[in-house]
């Protein structure tokens, strides 16, 4: 899968600056908190998350798109001191955040009274293939974040000339401190449109030793499944 992301010219080395500021793989960017994790906890072999394939391996999936200044924040309050360049495209934000005002959330689950809900806009558009869409979320198991991300599903082989915003809702309202420059706000993925069919069936006495056998293993012994049985990813 190939996707294009593109941006204003005069933007392009200040959004690559460096990795920290730059649109990147998942894989690359790693939770701080992550490395921290133990593999095992009262001094036995009791896994924790850091054995569990799904949970790594789904943080790993995708590309971020990181905050591309930092915004300091005290107790609902924004601000930022970003100088952009002159830009050519005349209709292009320059502000990392905007706003949503309460009453486009009135009857949601993401409504809270008079709260606005913030957007991280987009310096960047993205363009899949033929039949793609893209998933944007928060990014996942991310729960230290002052914000949650509203998930949003937009056809990136159609809409490809404008940003693609997110907008959030802040769930800290005490939080006072600085989202860094580079700090993720989205997950996004490429998700095939093609439509499904789910089938509904018995298992076979085939199916059924199968399940015994691995559950059995599983229990035995440690990362059966991830040694051998989790598909081999590219970690470069």
């Amino acid at each position: 899968m190939r996707i294009h992301l593109r941006c204003d010219a005069a933007l392009l080395d200040l959004l690559c600056l460096d990795r920290c500021s730059r649109t990147r793989p998942c894989r690359s960017g790693c939770a701080r908190w992550a490395p921290r994790v133990p593999s095992t906890v009262l001094q036995r072999s009791i896994r924790t998350v850091k054995q569990c394939p799904p949970f790594v391996d789904v943080m790993a999936h995708g590309f971020l798109i990181p905050l591309p200044c930092d915004v300091h924040v005290d107790k609902g309050r924004f601000r930022w001191d970003w100088d952009l360049p002159p830009l050519r495209a005349l209709n292009h934000p320059r502000s990392p955040l905007s706003f949503h005002v309460a009453g486009q959330l009135v009857g949601s689950p993401l409504a809270r009274g008079d709260q606005v809900a913030i957007k991280f806009n987009s310096f960047w558009t993205v363009a899949l293939e033929p039949g793609w869409s893209l998933m944007a979320t928060h990014p996942i198991n991310r729960e230290d974040l002052p914000f949650r991300l509203v998930t949003g599903l937009v056809d990136a082989d159609r809409i490809v000339d404008a940003g693609i915003n997110f907008p959030a809702i802040w769930t800290d309202p005490g939080f006072a401190g600085t989202l860094e420059r580079g700090t993720p706000i989205a997950q996004c993925f490429a998700v095939p449109r093609s439509r499904i069919e789910l089938v509904f069936e018995a298992m076979s006495v085939e199916h059924t030793r199968s399940f015994d056998a691995l559950s059995a293993a599983v229990m035995r012994q440690p990362g059966v499944n991830r040694k051998q049985h989790r598909s081999k990813r590219d970690r470069s």
